[in-house]
C-alpha cells in the first residue's frame, strides 16, 4: 500500500467565454439542440446525452422493440446504428430493405421507445463487417475507394438515394435522427467528407449534427463535422502474443487527451493510410464527445481479449472526469450477422479473422439479449449524467497536482475535478485491467474559488469507481464532501438525492457542519439525502420519463417505452416513495418461475486430433475453414424440448476448445470463438423450433496454440487437446409485465 499522502487539486475555469459551435446551421437546426465549445444544450440547457450502440441489421425485427426498451433503461438516450451497405445490396440497382432491414420501421421504433438517433450511413463502416460494408459488387469495381473519384461517387450517389428513398423523408431536421455520421475511420481526406455530405444533403437526408471519427489524428473538414472519439480496454486488432498495448492502458489515466491512435491501426495500415497519422487532433470547436466508448469487446480467432465490468465502468468513469460532453458506447446491444460470409476475414484482405456470424461484443445487453455484468455499473453513471447534466455542462475538468508517473504507475491515485468553481465532483477511477493498481491512503484536498476543501484520510481501495460531490448543493444545503456517489436527484416537496457507497470505504457526508456516517436517510435544510448501501448498487434502476424521474430497486430486469414499465422475472422489485421516505413493493403481476432444464448432449462424432493452426496472415492465425470444422469437430446432438421456442429460453453453454458453432437443420445459425466465457443463444433467435435437429459443433483446441487468450482461459490449457462440453442448459426469461407504479 501506498504512504499515506495528500492529494490536491486546484478548480481551474474556463479560459473564455462560451462559443456556439458551428453546427447546427441554421436550416438544420431542430429540436431545441444547441453547441458550444463546452456542452450541447437543449433548449439552452446543458445536457450530456449517452449514444449506445446496435446494429438493426444484425438483430432479429422482432427483438427491436425489446432491445430499444433495454437501452432507455440503461440510461442510454440516443441508439447509434451503422447502415451496413452490403446487408442491403447484394447487386447493383438490388438493394433490399424489407423485414430486418427496413430501417425506416427500426428509426420508427427508435422514436416510439422516446430515444432519438445517430445513423452511421459511411458508406465504409468497418463494424467487423466483410469489406468493411462494401458489397462485393462495390469492393470489386476497378475506381479509388472512400475518394472523390468519380466513378465510386456514381455509386455513393446511387445507395444515397436508395437509402434516403427508404427513409421516406426520416433523415430530416425535426424527426428522431439528431446526427449523421460520415464515414469511418477516414483519416486524410477532408474533402471527401464534405462531399459525402453534399451528396446526403442533395439525396434528401440531413440533421442538426454531422458528426466524424476523428481518432488517428483524423484530417477533417474544419466546422462541417463534430469530431468524435474512441476509448478502448483492450483489443483485438494487435498481435496474438503482444502485451497491454500502451493505447489500451492510456484510457486508464486522466487526461486531455482525446485522441487514440491506437483503434483501427491495423485496418489503417492494411488500407494504405499515412503510417505518420495519429497526432492529436483539432476540436475545430467543438466539444470533447466520444462515439465508441468499449463497453465490451469483439473476439477475434488469433486474439480473444474479455474486459471485466470494473474494466469498462472504469473506462467510462475516467472520460466523465477528463471533461466529456457525450458519452457514445460501441457496442451497447450485441447481435448476429444476417447471413453467411459477411464478417471481416483474412479471405477478403482484411488482418483479423471474425466469427462468420456472432456479434455478441460482450456487450452490456448480450447477443441474446441478457445483462452481462457491465450493464449495472454503467446504468449508474448515464443516471448520474442525466440527473445533473445539466450542472457538469459547465464543468471543467481539472487534473490533480500529482499525477502518475508514467504508464507503468501503479500506486499513484487516479482521479480529477468537475467543478464549475462553486461545486464539483470528484471522480475516481482507481483500476485498470490486467495489472491492478494499489491501494491508496489519501486526504484529497480540493480548492474551488471561494472554498478549500479537506477530506480525512482514507484507504481507496484497488478498483474503486467513484463520483464524489464536494460543495454540492441540495435543497438550501450543500454538501462539503462525501465518499459516496452521487446517482440521482428525486423530485418531491423537499428534493432527494441519493448516493450509492463505494465497496471497503465507509459512506461519509460532511454537511452543515455536521459529518453523517453510514446509509440512511436524513433531512437537511430544503432536501433530503439518501445514502444506500454498495450492496445496492448493482439492483438500482432510474426511470426518467415524461411522469418524473423514479428510482426502482430489482435484482431482475425491468426495461421501459414512454410512459409504461416493464418487469421481466419471478419479484419483488420495489419503488422509492418520495413522500414517505421509503421502499414501497410495487405490484406486480402473478409469474410462475421461468422454466428450466438441463440438456444431455448426446455424442455423435467424436473429435479428430487437430493440427496446430490453420494458417496465418502475417503474425494473426487464420480461423479454420467449415470444411476443417466438418473434418476434426466434435459434434452433438441437443433435444431442445418444445416449450424453450414459446418461453423466449435461452441456450447457455458452458464449453472450451477452439471453435464452436450451432446448427439448426444442417446451417450454421451462430459460432463462437472460445475465451473461457459462456455462450448463450436466444433459442428463437436461432430459428429453433419443435422437431428443428440442432446439434453442437466443438473444434478442438491444440495444446501448442499460440492464439491469444485470457489467463483464465489459458490456465485450463493442458497436455492434450482441448474439447469439452461441460453443461448445457436451458432456462426460459418469462414474459414482460406491464408494471403499474402508481
Amino acid at each position: 500500500m501506498n504512504i499515506p499522502s495528500s492529494a490536491t487539486v486546484q478548480h481551474r475555469g474556463w479560459p473564455t467565454p462560451a462559443r456556439l459551435a458551428p453546427m447546427p446551421i441554421a436550416a438544420e437546426a431542430a429540436r431545441g439542440l444547441t453547441v458550444t465549445d463546452r456542452a450541447l444544450l437543449r433548449d439552452g440547457v446543458g445536457f450530456v446525452p449517452v449514444s449506445g450502440e446496435l446494429h438493426y441489421s444484425r438483430l432479429p425485427r422482432a427483438r427491436w422493440a425489446e432491445r430499444l426498451r433495454q437501452l432507455r433503461a440503461a440510461g442510454i438516450t440516443l441508439a447509434s446504428t451503422y447502415v451496413l451497405w452490403n446487408h442491403h445490396s447484394a447487386a447493383r440497382g438490388d438493394a433490399r430493405f424489407d423485414d430486418n432491414l427496413d430501417v425506416a420501421a427500426f428509426i420508427d421504433e427508435v422514436e416510439a421507445a422516446g430515444l432519438e438517433l445517430i445513423l452511421r450511413i459511411g458508406p465504409w463502416v468497418h463494424g467487423e463487417s466483410r469489406n468493411g460494408g462494401f458489397p462485393d459488387w462495390v469492393q470489386d469495381a476497378e475506381i479509388e475507394h472512400r475518394s472523390d473519384d468519380a466513378a465510386y461517387l456514381e455509386l455513393v450517389t446511387e445507395w444515397f438515394g436508395q437509402l434516403a428513398g427508404a427513409l421516406d423523408g426520416r433523415a430530416r431536421p425535426g424527426g428522431p435522427i439528431v446526427g449523421i455520421q460520415l464515414e469511418n475511420e477516414l483519416y486524410d481526406r477532408p474533402e471527401h467528407l464534405l462531399t459525402l455530405k453534399r451528396l446526403a444533403r442533395e439525396a434528401g437526408m440531413a440533421a442538426p449534427l454531422w458528426t466524424a471519427t476523428a481518432w488517428g489524428g483524423a484530417e477533417l473538414p474544419p466546422g462541417e463535422a463534430f469530431p468524435l472519439f474512441s476509448g478502448y480496454a483492450d483489443g483485438f486488432w494487435v498481435d496474438p502474443e503482444d502485451p497491454w498495448h500502451p493505447s489500451f492502458r492510456a484510457h486508464f489515466f486522466f487526461s486531455h487527451e482525446w485522441d487514440d491512435p491506437g483503434v483501427g491501426a491495423d485496418v489503417r495500415a492494411a488500407q494504405g493510410f499515412d503510417e505518420g497519422i495519429g497526432a492529436a487532433t483539432d476540436l475545430h470547436g467543438f466539444p470533447p464527445a466520444t462515439c465508441e466508448l468499449g463497453s465490451g469487446m469483439a473476439t477475434a480467432y488469433h486474439r480473444r481479449p474479455v474486459l471485466s465490468a470494473a474494466d469498462t465502468a472504469a473506462l467510462a468513469n475516467v472520460t466523465i472526469g477528463n471533461g466529456s460532453a457525450w458519452q457514445g458506447y460501441f457496442m451497447y446491444v450485441g447481435g448476429t450477422n444476417p447471413a453467411p460470409q459477411l464478417q471481416e476475414s483474412h479471405a477478403t484482405a482484411y488482418p483479423n479473422d471474425m466469427p462468420e456470424f456472432g456479434y455478441d461484443f460482450h456487450a452490456p445487453i448480450g447477443q441474446s439479449g441478457d445483462l452481462h455484468a457491465s450493464a449495472a455499473p454503467l446504468r449508474a453513471q448515464h443516471a448520474f449524467l442525466a440527473a445533473f447534466g445539466d450542472r457538469l455542462a459547465e464543468m471543467t475538468s481539472t487534473l490533480p497536482d500529482a499525477l502518475p508517473d508514467g504508464q507503468s504507475d501503479r500506486s499513484t491515485l487516479r482521479w480529477a475535478l468537475r467543478s464549475d468553481g462553486s461545486e464539483g465532483v470528484v471522480v475516481v477511477s482507481h483500476h485498470q485491467p490486467h495489472e491492478q493498481v494499489e491501494p491508496v491512503d489519501a486526504a484529497l484536498r480540493i480548492t474551488l474559488d471561494s472554498a478549500e476543501i479537506s477530506l480525512p484520510q482514507i484507504t481507496i481501495p484497488s478498483g474503486t469507481i467513484a463520483r464524489w460531490p464536494v460543495a454540492w448543493r441540495i435543497g438550501r444545503s450543500r454538501i462539503a464532501w462525501a465518499t459516496a456517489s452521487l446517482l440521482t436527484e428525486l423530485p418531491g416537496a423537499a428534493p432527494t438525492l441519493v448516493l450509492v457507497a463505494e465497496p471497503g470505504i465507509e459512506p461519509r457526508i460532511a454537511i452543515d457542519g455536521e459529518v453523517h456516517t453510514g446509509t440512511g436517510m436524513f433531512s437537511v435544510e430544503g432536501g433530503r439525502i439518501l445514502v444506500l448501501p454498495a450492496t445496492d448498487a448493482a439492483l438500482l434502476w432510474v426511470r426518467d420519463g415524461a411522469d418524473g424521474r423514479s428510482l426502482l430497486r430489482t435484482s431482475d430486469e425491468l426495461s421501459w417505452s414512454g410512459g409504461t414499465l416493464f418487469h421481466r422475472g419471478v419479484g419483488p422489485a420495489e419503488v422509492f416513495d418520495v413522500v414517505t421516505g421509503s421502499w414501497r413493493a410495487l405490484a406486480l403481476p402473478t409469474a410462475e418461475a421461468p422454466a428450466t432444464a438441463t440438456l444431455a448432449p448426446r455424442l455423435v462424432t467424436e473429435a479428430r486430433t487437430v493440427p496446430t493452426d490453420y494458417g496465418f496472415r502475417e503474425l494473426r492465425h487464420s480461423a479454420p475453414s467449415r470444411s476443417a470444422i466438418d473434418e476434426f469437430a466434435a459434434v452433438f446432438s441437443l433435444d431442445v424440448p418444445a416449450w424453450a421456442g414459446e418461453a423466449d429460453a435461452v441456450l447457455d453453454i458452458d464449453w472450451a476448445g477452439d471453435v464452436a458453432e450451432i446448427r439448426v437443420d444442417g446451417h450454421t445459425v451462430d459460432d463462437r470463438f472460445w475465451d473461457g466465457e459462456r455462450w448463450s443463444v436466444s433459442v428463437q433467435d436461432a430459428g429453433i423450433r419443435p422437431g428443428s435437429a440442432v446439434t453442437l459443433h466443438v473444434l478442438p483446441l491444440s495444446p501448442h496454440t499460440t492464439i491469444g487468450l485470457p489467463a483464465a482461459a489459458r490456465a485450463r490449457i493442458g497436455a492434450e487437446q482441448l474439447c469439452a462440453v461441460d453443461v448445457v442448459s436451458l432456462r426460459a426469461r418469462g414474459d414482460w409485465q406491464r408494471v403499474d407504479l402508481a
